[in-house]
């Protein structure tokens, strides 16, 4: 067995002021009653809410308290993520802290939720990292999850719990429950997805298992949600299959293909580039509406179609290839 204590902490965050000393409470909380508990982590943004003109150099001054805290109780600690200010720009950036209080990585989130995320940059590095004598984790940052690629990268990196704060106080929250069972089952790893309450979310965060099962939901209240997780789970599960049956990793391994999809110069994603500038809707938005009600397909690629398979000659008037 690999047995780890992880707690997450779904906090009512405010978005108009600091949220720096309930944190520092709720942690001191959270320590009193599950002193067994090695890893925190908490939703994105917890701190200052989802405001950028909060943005600030790292190393800072709020990093430092989240380093003592971590010192004082020898914790692993993922404090959700700040807006990072640097010469190239603003990021959503999650520290992580060691229990000797020691910032040993720091992720920055690749997909901000644009169009609504804006002035945020992308982060273009992944981030995993080694608990001695445990296991090995990877970090994700919420919309960063509707990227399968994202988390696929970090399980083939070898993490075996996929540490995920998210803000989420939006109505497609069940969406983002479902992409978190079904990454947990095709990476064969832990999510631990933690959404924040009030200005922070609409709670409901999820501990998702290797097999896809829920180990805990949360409701829509400030919760403390400490777990002892296995991480031989995980290794067990990807080796003999989940539940006996699908070993993905494996076949992702073994594949014959080279997905083309990724290789810009390809030519394969041109039909992304018709879909219009990626913006927010606006009243009365007919973006994608075709007023023809007709669908006309575009020409495949030859490089792309079953080998010996030609399409056939467009017929007018019937939306075929042309």
């Amino acid at each position: 067995m690999r047995p780890f204590a992880i707690a997450g902490l779904q906090l009512k965050i405010s978005g108009r002021q600091s949220n720096l000393a309930h944190i520092t409470d709720r942690i001191e909380m959270l320590m009193y009653l599950y002193p067994w508990v090695q890893m925190v982590v908490l939703s994105e943004l917890a701190t200052y809410g989802g405001w950028t003109g909060n943005a600030a150099p790292l190393p800072s001054e709020t990093e430092q308290v989240y380093c003592n805290l971590a010192a004082k109780h020898k914790i692993w600690l993922i404090p959700g993520s700040l807006y990072e200010k640097t010469d190239t720009g603003i990021y959503n950036t999650s520290p992580v802290i060691n229990p000797d209080g020691q910032v040993i990585a720091r992720y920055r989130k690749m997909f901000p939720f644009m169009p609504y995320e804006t002035g945020v940059e992308s982060g273009t590095e992944f981030c995993v990292f080694d608990v001695p004598e445990v296991g090995r984790f990877g970090v994700s940052i919420c919309y960063d999850m509707w990227f399968p690629e994202t988390s696929r990268t970090l399980a083939v990196m070898g993490a075996e719990v996929i540490l995920h704060p998210t803000l989420t106080p939006s109505i497609d929250r069940d969406v983002e429950l479902a992409i978190a069972k079904s990454t947990a089952a095709v990476n064969q790893c832990f999510v631990i997805d933690i959404n924040g309450v009030g200005d922070g979310g609409n709670g409901r965060s999820i501990l998702v298992a290797p097999t896809g099962d829920i180990l805990y939901q949360a409701t829509s209240n400030e919760e403390m949600l400490p777990i002892e997780i296995d991480l031989e789970r995980v290794q067990r599960t990807r080796e003999v299959g989940l539940k006996g049956l699908g070993q993905p990793l494996k076949s992702f391994r073994d594949r014959k293909v080279n997905f083309s999809v990724y290789d810009r110069a390809s030519g394969m994603d041109s039909y992304l580039r018709e879909l219009g500038p990626l913006e927010k809707m606006s009243r009365g938005s007919r973006a994608g509406i075709n007023d023809n009600k007709t669908t006309i397909p575009r020409p495949i690629p030859d490089s792309h179609h079953p080998q010996g398979f030609a399409p056939p000659p467009a017929t007018p008037g019937t939306g075929a290839h042309g």
